[in-house]
């Protein structure tokens, strides 16, 4: 089994998977195939994915039982744990006078609640 799973990739690369395997929902491509043929889709992903992200799983011998490749700008990184790979998150990004998560949504349910007239 071979799932491809592709986010803000051009028309182009989206009609090139589509030819290959089928898209059983926006952006997710599944199909069966050799390992020379998932490397060949691979790399016409790798080629035409410009500006979005991708990722790729397949059946390995392994403990988990598969494997996968990223590519693109995303928060979710592979890691090799012992030979086990993981996902890790990157931080969320944070610009010049932004706020913590928290701090923000604390103000925000601060600023919904009704308030009480002078006792």
């Amino acid at each position: 089994m071979l799932v491809i799973v592709v986010e803000n990739a051009p028309p182009r690369l989206r009609g090139r998977l589509a030819v290959w395997l089928l898209e059983v929902r926006a952006g997710v491509y599944v199909g069966t195939y050799s390992r020379k043929v998932r490397e060949m889709i691979w790399d016409q992903v790798l080629g035409g994915i410009e500006d979005g992200n991708a990722v790729i799983a397949w059946d390995a011998p392994n403990d988990a039982g598969f494997s996968f490749e990223t590519c693109g700008k995303n928060r979710r990184i592979p890691v090799d744990f012992d030979g086990f790979r993981l996902v890790s998150f990157l931080p969320v990004e944070t610009g010049p006078g932004t706020r913590p998560e928290g701090e923000a949504h604390d103000r925000q349910v601060a600023e919904r609640r009704p308030r009480r007239r002078g006792t």
